[in-house]
């Protein structure tokens, strides 16, 4: 399947993807939380703790987040779930080390280890974790079936894998308004806060090229997960994904 995010590239030169991201995440990881607050209104709060609520019944021990960010995921799944250990990774230093100084401050760096990283090329052991879960990074992957293939491949037996990604809306009623928003407003409050020109006009262009709804589950399958599915959330502008191996 044809991915067009991966032609979707934060600054439009030459260097591969997965640099362009990286540059783009360290240049507003200061800036990082404040904005994801602004743009949703506080609902990708709610987001997490579906997602997380999801999660529950399974218990996971082992859990992998990938494309951790600044940890909000990860340090919601240790208050809400009690694993025995949460790993986090991001090809982001800057966004790293927020993350562990967010951990430090909630006493929490003892069951969370946050780490650098390729997330096309984890550099952990066949089936590790017994959950993985990725919050609004799936977008960003240079190589989209090889994210999932490393996912599949260090994910436990029976282990599930859930995704929240941003999505476009399907209602014809809530379309304009979304698309007034992210590629008029979010950009400009963007380019004052975070100072990065590009980094919130790639936001919107990356969310209309992500594959969607049945697109995202064929990847996963294609992968080798079973059981996919999905959930639209807020009008369709965000979508949880899971998936079994």
């Amino acid at each position: 399947m044809e991915v067009k995010a991966e032609k979707i590239n934060p600054y439009g030169d030459d260097r591969c993807k997965t640099e362009q991201v990286r540059e783009m995440f360290d240049s507003i990881a200061p800036a990082y939380d404040f904005m994801n607050r602004m743009m949703t209104f506080g609902i990708d709060k709610l987001w997490r703790r579906r997602a997380v609520n999801m999660l529950r019944r399974r218990a996971p021990q082992h859990i992998l987040d990938v494309a951790t960010g600044t940890g909000d995921l990860a340090l919601l799944m240790h208050r809400r779930l009690h694993p025995d250990r949460i790993t986090g990774i991001d090809l982001s230093e800057g966004m790293i080390a927020i993350a562990r100084k967010k951990a430090e401050n909630s006493g929490a760096e003892a069951h969370i280890r946050f780490m650098t990283g390729d997330c096309l090329y984890l550099p952990f052991a066949q089936e590790v974790f017994d959950c993985i879960t990725v919050a609004y990074g799936v977008r960003n992957f240079e190589h989209l079936d090889r994210g999932y293939r490393e996912m599949h491949r260090v994910l436990s037996r029976g282990g599930m894998l859930c995704v929240i990604e941003l999505s476009t809306p399907v209602s014809p009623l809530v379309k304009p308004f979304y698309n007034f928003y992210t590629h008029h407003i979010i950009p400009a409050v963007g380019r004052l806060v975070s100072h990065d020109v590009r980094a919130y006009s790639y936001l919107p262009e990356s969310i209309a090229a992500v594959p969607q709804g049945d697109d995202m589950l064929q990847l996963m399958r294609d992968a080798g997960f079973t059981d996919c599915r999905f959930r639209r959330l807020t009008f369709g502008t965000c979508t949880i994904y899971t998936a079994i191996k």
